[in-house]
């Protein structure tokens, strides 16, 4: 099984490459969806928020109001801890139940927004990190995703550098521009060198390599 971490920045087309990928046949799991699943109503997550942060976290209809959740656990660290001790083992749990499902042939992406800020790179057979100057990522938010510009900074702000996603990246992808282009960028990479690697992983040999021989140094000593 060869398996990719898949991250990068609020806005900047995480989704694009995901999709592209599973169109070519990769088996996606996505943490963002994941999250969701596991507080849906009924769930002994969302059950174990209730407890820990009281019913004002609900709607009406019994499913988790996310904004009411954020206003309280986001407020310090100790709720911000609380929160986490209870999503992140469940989120582990079903990723996992998700990957074994996958079967050891999978080529397996797993789309994580905060993997640089977690230190998980080292998981992973490949990091891919998708990339989008600042202001392109802060247009995105408040046109597609409604956010007061502010707000998307801010957001842009809390994140990883891209000087520490760059510090680890296998796979720099740049989606600052048309996204036909990035699409285009991953079905190549997909064909180049997931592929490969994934057949070098089940036949367990590894990648050709051709030795290079070196220019003497007039000045080294023997």
């Amino acid at each position: 099984m060869l398996r990719i971490g898949l991250t990068g920045g609020i806005g900047a087309g995480k989704s694009t490459v995901s999709r592209t990928l599973a169109g070519c046949g990769a088996f996606i799991v996505d943490s963002d969806v994941i999250a969701r699943e596991v507080v849906e109503p009924g769930t002994p997550g969302l059950a174990a928020l209730v407890e820990a942060f009281g019913e004002t976290i609900l709607r009406a209809d019994g499913a988790l109001d996310r904004p009411a959740l954020a206003a309280i656990a986001f407020q310090d660290d100790e709720h911000r801890a609380t929160l986490n001790g209870i999503v992140h083992p469940l989120v582990g749990a079903r990723r996992a139940e998700l990957i074994a499902a996958a079967g050891e042939e999978a080529v397996v992406v797993e789309d994580i927004p905060l993997l640089t800020e977690n230190s998980l790179a080292p998981f992973y057979h490949l990091v891919l990190v998708v990339h989008a100057d600042i202001e392109t990522r802060v247009t995105r938010l408040v046109t597609h995703r409604g956010m007061n510009e502010q707000d998307a900074r801010s957001r842009v702000a809390a994140q990883a550098s891209d000087e520490q996603r760059r510090a680890i990246a296998d796979v720099w992808l740049d989606n600052s521009g048309d996204t036909e282009v990035l699409a285009h960028a991953v079905r190549d990479l997909w064909a180049s060198r997931l592929l490969p690697y994934a057949h070098n992983l089940r036949m367990r040999q590894r990648a050709p390599w051709r030795p290079e021989l070196m220019p003497a140094d007039p000045a080294a000593e023997f």
